[in-house]
């Protein structure tokens, strides 16, 4: 009897055990996975601190966190290239996104929630469409309740789209106002003509008046931050092909030229802002989402395949250093979860990247490890 009372409390004790330590790792209801950890990596000596939460996903763009209800996990939403609105919890539903014209790197890109979103609902997608034969970008608002979508609003209309140079991102800056960026359309000229929303930094109030060109001579930004001074910084793709490199990194001000097509790198002319960190023309970052966290900025590389820390100096000046180097493969989004930790996605199922054991995936990592 004494035996069977002692394998009864020892067969209690482990199944509390990995209760406990299930608690501890799926904090917002997602599974995290380590079968991409390799053997020797930074993700290796990391341990813990590094973990894939969700994976098998299909060319994700952008993720935002819902507000946690009380007693309940933070769930997440991420959108799909090719139209689908996922909402990642303890379990996985899709939202099919009507009207969404796959192409080339066009699709469902950016995602921001409402300032006041645990009031209103309210959610603001990019999206590139299809309209009279036309390839074209805009900006919708919807309500979300549950796993559906109301209320469908144009915020943003008349962005010509094309297989690249789609911009896409959308972030709610500090003064309530939504910021799009918009990329050249493959029309280097569009980014000088003051005329065109293309190659752009907008912005717009939250219900789609007051829409106005905040700064322009982008060729094709795709990352938006504020650091701890309100100040707005933005990652842009520079050229492609024989011309390749001259990636940016700019600290944006209102009314301001950036150049493209014009200038680049540290090239200079009257009028014209030169970037605060370029890439030169013998390297490539392809820089997509942007986060800013005590004192430095984050962002993905594409083509690099790094995450990127842009440590901001006195000056304005910034110190870069590379992490993860070839581990994860092209990294596009790099938001700040509600738990302080770096959420970062994969984008090697695009048609450009080694896909992976998984892909595409997101990881959360702990920023600590980044401290020397």
């Amino acid at each position: 009897m004494n035996r069977i009372l002692i394998v009864v409390l020892l067969a209690a004790l482990i199944i509390t055990g990995l209760y406990l330590n299930r608690s501890k790792i799926i904090r917002f209801g997602f599974r995290p996975t380590s079968t991409d950890v390799k053997e020797g990596t930074t993700q290796e000596k990391a341990g813990s601190d590094i973990e894939v939460i969700a994976q098998n996903l299909n060319i994700p763009w952008e993720i935002v966190f819902l507000p946690a209800r009380s007693g309940e996990a933070s769930e997440m939403l991420v959108t799909e290239r090719p139209g689908n609105l996922l909402k990642i919890g303890a379990s996985k539903e899709t939202i099919k996104i009507e009207g969404v014209a796959h192409i080339g790197e066009g699709g469902l890109l950016g995602l921001a929630l409402h300032p006041d979103f645990s009031r209103n609902g309210f959610l603001y997608l990019y999206l590139t469409s299809k309209e009279g034969g036309q390839v074209t970008n805009r900006v919708e608002r919807y309500r979300l309740e549950g796993n559906r979508l109301f209320d469908k609003k144009i915020i943003v209309a008349g962005i010509k789209g094309s297989a690249n140079h789609d911009g896409g991102r959308i972030r709610f800056g500090p003064d309530g106002f939504l910021y799009v960026t918009t990329g050249d359309a493959e029309q280097q000229n569009l980014a000088q003509d003051k005329i065109s929303l293309n190659g752009k930094i907008l912005r717009v109030k939250d219900d789609g008046t007051g829409l106005e060109i905040y700064s322009y001579g982008h060729r094709n930004p795709q990352g938006l931050a504020w650091d701890d001074k309100g100040r707005l910084w933005a990652t842009e793709h520079g050229p492609s092909g024989l011309q390749t490199g001259f990636d940016e990194l700019n600290l944006i001000q209102k009314g301001q030229n950036y150049g493209w097509p014009v200038i680049r790198g540290d090239q200079t002319k009257s009028g014209m802002v030169t970037p605060v960190i370029q890439s030169g023309s013998t390297d490539t970052w392809a820089p997509a989402g942007l986060v800013y966290l005590n004192g430095s900025l984050f962002f993905g590389g594409l083509r690099g395949e790094s995450l990127y820390r842009a440590e901001i100096l006195a000056g304005d000046k910034v110190n870069l250093k590379e992490h993860f180097k070839n581990e994860f493969g092209r990294i596009r989004a790099v938001v700040l979860g509600p738990d302080n930790y770096l959420y970062i996605s994969t984008s090697n199922t695009d048609g450009r990247g080694k896909v992976q054991t998984g892909d595409d995936k997101i990881i959360r990592i702990n920023p600590e490890i980044f401290k020397e």
